[in-house]
């Protein structure tokens, strides 16, 4: 890649300077291993494009996850100015919504014992996974469009969960989306996939709470050792994917694209094109919040066949690739500006009001996922966060290798091997998706948690480690 002056802050920090077309510098969190990985493909040149485009402010943000996206990084956050500002779709990514929840149950390990493989194999035949599965749910286009304007909110009208789960989801599981900007073809893709995992990344995950970092917290969260917990991480499948492409295809034709890189391609906030994206871009996070509620009904439903009293709780549901209207300070003044987080968790502080009233005092839970086979964490939010990375830290673990190098590279069968030799059981659509997941191909967890904490832009809280994947 372009050989790009990175400088070093702390442990921690580094910083590129504003030059050439860069409006404003780029701010990296990442340990010296970390930084390294980064190195190796274009995410500091993407973190520097995203630097040029119009209204943007204070600085982008790239997380210690980073790597290399469509037109910006994934791992990347940037904020911009509302009058002056533009929205790009590369700056929020094709998986519109691509989300994480975490529930939590009154269950242990003990509980599951030597049923845990046979609950998984239920699981995976309950929830539909993989390329071209589709949905149990038949929607008409009135549903799936209320759908696109309730989110999460219309699944639990219908009575496939509860109140308390929507309460626990960022936005409250709605946004403000006019189905009318969306595309016949971005509905007719998604009208048939709604509570399906899909393939890629996403994932179902039994797990045990396996160490508590902060007591006080973790209470607060209504998590303690040796508690079993489930993790469910998809997005807004293929209608998200068609409104990307739409309106990528809509803002070239209209705005052409930047100098630097026309994956960037953009439209002023306040025109009509980048109003109606924003628009199609919220229809798109509501399915991807009710594509988890009702996995999560489902997940309910299947699992009281094998325990009468289970109870079921949401901890919180996150988004990574998504774009929102915040305050935060910019040049000692608060001010509301348009955040996009792509591949990227919120990581509010305490007494933020878009943090659910009993978080509220604590700050807003970050679950960050590991790859498969490792642990993920639970973190919470900071005030430091808000003031150094617009309230925002990583999203995972981040990729190292492509997923065309992957299957080149590692044995689905060994993988699989060395997962039960750990005591992790796994059901996948496809050998081809093990091999494209398998933690070898990803950074290390552990180096970003701790990146995480160290900058202060995520709290340490609980570790979550894995027994039973599900993949598609």
């Amino acid at each position: 890649m372009e050989n790009i002056d990175v400088k070093k802050i702390n442990n921690v920090t580094w910083k590129i300077e504003k030059s050439g077309k860069m409006r404003v510098p780029v701010i990296i969190f990442a340990s010296d291993i970390l930084m390294k990985k980064i190195k190796q493909d274009r995410t500091l040149l993407q973190a520097s494009n995203m630097a040029t485009l119009p209204g943007v402010v204070k600085n982008i943000v790239v997380c210690p996850d980073a790597h290399e996206g469509y037109g910006a990084c994934i791992g990347g956050v940037s904020a911009f100015d509302l009058d002056e500002g533009v929205v790009s779709p590369g700056e929020i990514g094709y998986d519109i919504n691509c989300s994480v929840r975490l529930l939590r149950t009154n269950l242990t390990l003990n509980d599951i014992g030597k049923r845990k493989k046979e609950i998984l194999h239920s699981l995976f035949r309950t929830i539909p996974s993989g390329v071209g599965r589709g949905s149990k749910m038949n929607l008409t286009k009135k549903d799936l469009d209320d759908v696109l304007r309730e989110g999460a909110q219309w699944v639990v009208k219908k009575g496939y969960g509860f109140k308390d789960d929507y309460i626990h989801t960022e936005e409250l599981g709605r946004m403000n989306g006019n189905p009318d900007n969306v595309s016949q073809k971005a509905k007719s893709r998604g009208i048939g996939q709604l509570g399906t995992l899909g393939a890629g990344n996403h994932f179902l995950e039994i797990q045990v709470v396996e160490k508590i970092f902060n007591s006080e917290i973790a209470k607060v969260f209504g998590l303690s050792e040796g508690q079993v917990t489930i993790m469910i991480h998809c997005g807004s499948r293929g209608l998200g994917h068609q409104v990307a492409s739409d309106y990528i295809r809509l803002m070239e034709k209209k705005y052409r694209w930047p100098e630097q890189d026309r994956e960037l391609v953009n439209a002023p906030i306040k025109s009509e094109l980048g109003k109606k994206y924003l628009s199609a871009m919220a229809c798109a996070a509501n399915f991807a919040f009710a594509n988890k509620q009702l996995i999560t009904h489902w997940v309910r439903e299947d699992l009281k066949h094998y325990f009468k009293d289970i109870k079921i709780d949401v901890v919180y549901d996150v988004c990574h690739n998504i774009a929102k209207f915040e305050k935060h300070f910019i040049d000692s003044k608060e001010k509301e500006v348009l955040i996009m987080r792509k591949g990227a968790t919120r990581s509010f502080g305490p007494n933020r009001e878009e943090i659910p009233e009993d978080y509220r005092n604590v700050g807003q839970p970050v679950l960050i996922p590991g790859t498969m086979g490792t642990s993920s964490y639970v973190l919470v939010g900071t005030s430091k966060a808000e003031e150094i990375s617009f309230g925002s830290t990583a999203h995972g673990a981040g990729r190292v290798e492509s997923r065309t190098r992957a299957r080149k590279e590692i044995r689905a069968e060994n993988v699989k091997s060395d997962l039960e030799k750990r005591g992790i059981d796994i059901e996948a659509g496809s050998f081809k998706g093990i091999a494209e997941e398998a933690p070898e191909a990803y950074k290390d967890i552990e180096e970003v948690i701790k990146v995480s904490h160290e900058a202060k832009i995520g709290k340490l809280v609980a570790k979550l480690r894995p027994v039973a994947v599900m993949k598609g």
